[in-house]
């Protein structure tokens, strides 16, 4: 039986988590659940699966939740504090860090120190401190299992060869919804018309990121620090099916893919029961039916994010922190129509630019650049 933290469950990953949960009772078993303020979907959750520990973040919620609506043998407890604690519980097997932004972070980072096996959904968290985490990841004999589809494919294609032996990664991306747009259209995109993602159900954070391609932007980054790979080797294709859902190519030329249809819960199923494979509720490929798979190289004109991401993966340093922080700012100001769509890059790379770089930075500097970041992205004006 493997005891499981679920940060974030109330959101698209965790509760795809859960679905995998429910499939398995017998061998994966929910030790706590965590939400920042979707507190009566947690209780809900907590009436079925009955965690040890349920986490409100968000303090100023303490007054407004009842009690009486989580089962009596769930602890329940709030702050940010009370998620770190849950995920390095000595009680937790495996944590799921399915928090979106860089608030993962710092659940994150108390798995790592605890030296749990850490299913991770949440890219910030490499994108801002990876260097830092992949360090401690190894002092501590933590284990990172990546859950985003591309790297856990990714992972699962390295096992055909040796690290010497890869020529590239080449990470798919759908393209988001405006692929084939005009460029002209896409600067006028209404957020209505950017949530509406062709092959993917996510979260609205995750799927503006889609839409500008600053998901993959990211993506390359966390590939970058995940799997120790200079930036030269890593390479983004547009695959709009969603069904490869990454490739490595090695150096006698063969390319090693994983496929599936786009379905969450085979990545996240991976993860938590490595290194074993069982029968699971993911979708299946269906070999009867005429399957047609077309790959295209990405158009940096459409998505300026995307060579941004490149930018910041060869860098290093603050700007992961920056990039990160000033893209969550730009997507809040886009969903509520202060900024259009098009400005969401410019923005990116305008604070990027006029940030204080350091190379080496702690991690109370990034936290610094981060909340820098913040307040530039907020005053900004196109």
């Amino acid at each position: 039986m493997k005891r499981i933290a679920v940060l974030g469950s109330t959101g698209s990953i965790g509760t795809s988590c859960l679905d995998v949960l429910r499939a398995q009772p017998d061998t994966l078993r929910p030790y706590a659940l965590t939400t920042h303020r979707r507190w009566t979907e947690l209780s809900a959750q907590c009436r079925q699966f009955q965690p040890a520990v349920a986490v409100i973040s968000d303090r100023s919620l303490l007054s407004e939740v009842d009690p009486t609506a989580f089962p009596p043998q769930t602890e329940l407890r709030f702050g940010a504090e009370a998620v770190a604690e849950v995920a390095r519980h000595p009680e937790v097997d495996v944590v799921v860090s399915a928090i979106v932004g860089a608030a993962g972070l710092q659940g994150t980072w108390a798995a790592v120190e605890a030296g749990k096996v850490v299913a991770l959904a949440n890219k910030e968290t490499l994108v801002v401190a990876g260097p830092l985490i992949m360090q401690r990841a190894r002092e501590r004999g933590a284990q990172l299992l990546p859950v985003d589809s591309e790297h856990n494919a990714i992972y699962q294609c390295l096992t055909a060869g040796r690290s010497a032996e890869v020529k590239r990664i080449i990470l798919t991306a759908s393209g988001g919804p405006f692929r084939e747009w005009p460029l002209e259209k896409i600067a006028s995109v209404t957020p209505d018309q950017a949530l509406v993602h062709p092959t993917w159900n996510m979260g609205p954070k995750i799927t503006i990121d889609s839409a500008t391609m600053m998901n993959k932007s990211l993506e390359v980054i966390e590939a970058r620090w995940l799997f120790d790979m200079p930036v030269e080797k890593i390479s983004v294709v547009i695959h709009p099916q969603s069904i490869v859902h990454s490739m490595v190519e090695y150096v006698d030329g063969s390319v090693i893919s994983q496929m599936s249809p786009p379905d969450m819960r085979l990545p996240i199923q991976y993860a938590l029961t490595w290194p074993d494979r069982i029968v699971g509720v993911a979708r299946q490929m269906d070999f009867t039916q005429t399957i047609s798979l077309t790959f295209h190289p990405p158009d940096l004109d459409r998505y300026p994010s995307l060579k941004l991401g490149f930018e910041v993966a060869e860098r290093g340093g603050t700007c992961g922190a920056v990039l990160n922080a000033a893209n969550e700012v730009a997507v809040e100001r886009f969903l509520k129509h202060e900024l259009a769509f098009g400005a969401i890059p410019r923005l990116c790379r305008e604070i990027l630019s006029a940030h204080q770089f350091d190379a080496s930075p702690s991690l109370e500097l990034l936290m610094e650049r981060d909340r820098w970041a913040r307040q530039e992205a907020l005053r900004w004006n196109s």
